[in-house]
């Protein structure tokens, strides 16, 4: 199934289309894939909240593109990397069995399909700016992205056994 599918399926039951990524077998290159991919939409949805700060303070626009492309696309995977280990030992307390794999694959799956929603709070940052509209798309980001992880860590425990 298309990326873009599997993203809109997820939103009506991310445990299916978990399930169903982890039915195609351990392949870490396609877990990688899948994070890189969801950095690459975070770091174009800073973009619009970039230029507006560049506009308002008058900074170069350059330089607080390579900064957002550092933390996106080089150090945000190794954060994303450990918390998918912490996600595993949290799911082995609580009883279930994942796997690293698995336990990788949904929480990049799960950054991948919210990044539609990364895209609306960097719109909202760029041309409305701060206030309580931008806060309620980054908690609506939040709660989807928690709700996503969830659901494809208890796929994941149920699959295994």
């Amino acid at each position: 199934m298309p990326v873009t599918r599997d993203i809109a399926a997820t939103y009506r039951g991310p445990g299916a289309v978990m399930r169903r990524l982890l039915e195609t077998g351990t392949r870490e290159d396609r877990a990688l894939a899948i994070l890189m991919a969801g950095c690459a939409v975070a770091f174009i949805g800073q973009w619009p909240r970039l230029a507006r700060e560049a506009h308002l303070t008058g900074e170069a626009l350059n330089p607080l593109l390579a900064g957002a492309l550092f933390g996106t696309l080089f150090l945000l995977p190794l954060v994303l990397y450990g918390v998918a280990f912490v996600g595993q030992l949290l799911a082995r307390l609580l009883g279930g069995r994942v796997s690293g794999f698995a336990a990788r694959l949904a929480l990049f799956w799960s950054f991948l399909a919210a990044s539609p929603l990364l895209l609306l709070h960097g719109l909202v940052a760029g041309f409305v700016g701060p206030g309580p509209g931008l806060q309620a798309v980054g908690l609506l980001w939040c709660l989807v992205f928690l709700w996503f992880w969830t659901a494809g860590l208890r796929a994941a425990g149920w699959s295994a056994r």
